[in-house]
């Protein structure tokens, strides 16, 4: 958003050439400075390199840094393959991140303030983030860092639910490195690997520490067009009844990936089972079905694999009788051999996070499926021999799109892979049954029967087969006659940059008009991480008069 106040990628030199001779008179750069210590030649492979440098510049209206990549030709000479540009600070409004100097503070004057700001008693909001996860706290922190009154509506009782509330064997498989939060990383003894519980508390102290301003056990019921000179009027409803209707700017909707629509398993004669079929946002834990017999179903390429896999996991734990029914091709991995190569930025001994973020984001999406289908291949070289296990057994594997891993299938379909920490070894070694051949055709009194004439007895069919479209959620808020207006929220667009993640709903639609000032923020730690600041500065842009034309 340096020079276009959106996000885009160009590909060939006529592309390239129109975007300059539009926007460089627009945003005028200037003050560039190379950051020689920063400047690097890079082998990722042996027969592919490449000089990778760092700089920064100042334009109209921020600060700003890129990032370029040059590739040697034949003849000697070196061409320049990719650049990167990123919005650091908007000019005259730095992040005020600083110890605070407030001397009521030294004094103890500052609770019966913060709790009339913490009610807004006499002053509303300019933004409301609907939803307390990562994506709302770090939105909101970015928010008031660039001194913007913002109000977070969490729903559930306590900041953190949205992952306290899950089941008990959820575990992050990102490093801890590529999970930092804005301005407060996780402690140097923090585990590599996040359990949800922890997370859950330091996502609630992370609330407390940076004084974001939340009302929890509170829903909102319409966002609608404002009446009083603001965007957007939104109704929200406390725990105690009590309602309450904002008129802000801009709300930012940090309500996860998928909506609260459940998929479940859609297949005949589900009255006639005797049993209990529950759906996989519904599973606790295993130990609430000690000596049943359980089956579990995906769902047919959409579904995040990982809930199956870890539910089979916690039933196989507790001696519970368990069958996976794996109705499509999986992309599987393992976190030991694949993380190291796909996330090697981020470690102990890595570059900063920020700086880390930056260079990670500098491949065009299209370059990193070329580079993770050779990644692709390698990960799979060191899990030979758990993949060779699953197909021995008959799990139906695949490489990703064209080979690429979980990378596509994550960005397009938000499901379809595996990042395994031990559930594929059980499978191997039968505690996980696996069902992976013939459609299932109905339900029976006592369980499944598939077209293959096969049967499955089940006491629990547990239905892991995913949720709604992300858009769902938000047309669930918005009056029906803006509908049309929301663009689609997750998957990717022709350029390869998300479709409307960290970017005004209305996108380049017909009717952006309509839903200008309504923000999608969502994706896991790291993204959030990122784009939580650019949706800030493009907000805080809008709110001093100085966002120019997307391009």
């Amino acid at each position: 958003i340096a020079n276009a106040w959106d996000y885009h990628t160009y590909e060939g030199r006529d592309r390239v050439k129109r975007f300059l001779t539009n926007q460089l008179p627009k945003f005028s750069p200037s003050t560039l400075k190379l950051r020689e210590d920063l400047v690097e030649l890079q082998t990722p492979f042996e027969d592919l390199v490449w000089t990778q440098g760092y700089f920064t510049f100042d334009t109209t209206v921020g600060h700003a840094s890129g990032i370029f990549r040059l590739v040697p030709l034949a003849n000697g000479s070196w061409k320049g393959h990719m650049v990167f540009t990123n919005l650091e600070d908007l000019r005259g409004f730095p992040e005020k991140i600083r110890p605070s100097s407030n001397p009521e503070e030294i004094h103890g004057k500052s609770a019966e303030a913060r709790k009339r700001e913490q009610e807004h008693l006499d002053e509303e909001p300019s933004v409301i983030v609907v939803g307390g996860g990562q994506s709302g706290l770090d939105a909101a922190a970015r928010l008031k860092a660039l001194d913007v009154n913002v109000l977070i509506i969490e729903r559930n009782e306590r900041i953190g639910d949205n992952w306290r509330n899950r089941y008990a064997a959820l575990c992050l498989r990102d490093p801890v490195w590529y999970d930092h939060t804005p301005y407060s990383p996780f402690p140097p003894n923090w585990p590599i690997y996040t359990p949800a519980l922890k997370l859950a508390d330091w996502l609630e102290s992370y609330a407390h520490v940076f004084e974001l301003k939340v009302w929890t056990s509170t829903r909102v019921v319409t966002v609608e067009p404002g009446t009083k000179g603001r965007k957007w009027s939104v109704k929200v409803v406390r725990g105690d009844g009590r309602g309450r209707v904002f008129e802000v700017n801009h709300v930012v909707f940090a309500l996860g990936i998928s909506s609260d629509t459940v998929r479940m398993l859609n297949v005949p004669c589900r009255e006639e089972f005797t049993g209990q079929v529950l759906h996989s946002s519904k599973h606790k834990g295993a130990t609430d079905h000690l000596g049943k017999k359980v089956v579990v179903v995906t769902s047919v390429n959409k579904t995040l694999v990982r809930t199956t896999h870890d539910i089979c996991s916690d039933y196989a734990d507790h001696g519970v009788d368990v069958t996976m029914v794996q109705r499509s091709s999986t992309y599987v991995m393992s976190t030991r051999n694949g993380m190291p190569i796909l996330l090697a930025l981020y470690s102990e001994n890595g570059p900063p996070t920020d700086f880390a973020d930056r260079i990670n984001l500098s491949f065009p999406n299209a370059i990193i499926k070329l580079l993770h289908q050779r990644r692709t291949k390698v990960i799979a070289e060191a899990d030979k021999d758990i993949l060779d296990g699953l197909r021995r057994v008959g799990f139906k594997l695949n490489m990703g799109e064209d080979g690429s891993g979980a990378f596509q299938l994550a960005l397009k379909r938000l499901g379809g892979y595996y990042i395994d920490d031990g559930a594929s070894q059980k499978i191997i070694d039968g505690s996980i049954k696996l069902k992976a051949d013939g459609h299932i055709s109905r339900f029976t009194p006592t369980g499944l029967l598939s077209e293959d004439g096969s049967t499955l007895d089940a006491d629990i069919v547990v239905s892991a087969t995913g949720y709604g479209d992300t858009r769902e959620a938000y047309l669930q808020l918005l009056p029906t006659d803006l509908h049309n207006a929301v663009q689609p929220i997750w998957g990717m667009n022709e350029e390869g940059e998300l479709n409307s993640a960290s970017r005004e709903i209305g996108g380049h639609g017909p009717d952006a008009d309509k839903v200008a000032g309504l923000w999608p923020l969502m994706g896991n730690l790291a993204m959030c991480r990122f784009f939580s600041k650019h949706v800030a500065l493009q907000i805080k842009a809008y709110e001093e008069g100085i966002f120019g034309v997307q391009y």
